[in-house]
């Protein structure tokens, strides 16, 4: 657990997780505060629901149940992974992508 400050910035950061109107929700409710805690998992979490709709939009033309079904486990992995480390207040990046994230996501502070 860190300091009040990720405590403070917690439920923004589990907001964000809620789909992609809990990312936008989770942004404006951290834009007066600027929370670091709460940044760093709205980067994470609009990385994760992006990632969703445009891998698959991808998914959709190979129309195959084994290719859909192991993108939608890899994509409620990560979601679950982040969602975790909002609630125990821990600032673990997703893995595979969440460096990414972090690095494509920098404007939201």
């Amino acid at each position: 657990m860190q300091s009040d400050y990720a405590k403070q910035g917690k439920t923004a950061a589990i907001v964000a997780y809620i789909t992609i109107i809990g990312t936008i929700i989770a942004f404006f409710m951290n834009n007066d505060t600027k929370n670091q805690f709460a940044s760093f998992h709205i980067r994470q979490a609009l990385g994760i629901n992006i990632s969703f709709y445009v891998i698959g939009a991808l998914v959709t033309f190979f129309d195959s149940w084994p290719i859909s079904s192991g993108f939608y486990i890899f994509i409620f992995v990560l979601w679950i992974f982040g969602l975790i480390t909002a609630l125990r207040e821990e600032q673990k990046t997703v893995p595979l992508v969440g460096p990414y994230f972090q690095e494509w996501f920098n404007f939201i502070k």
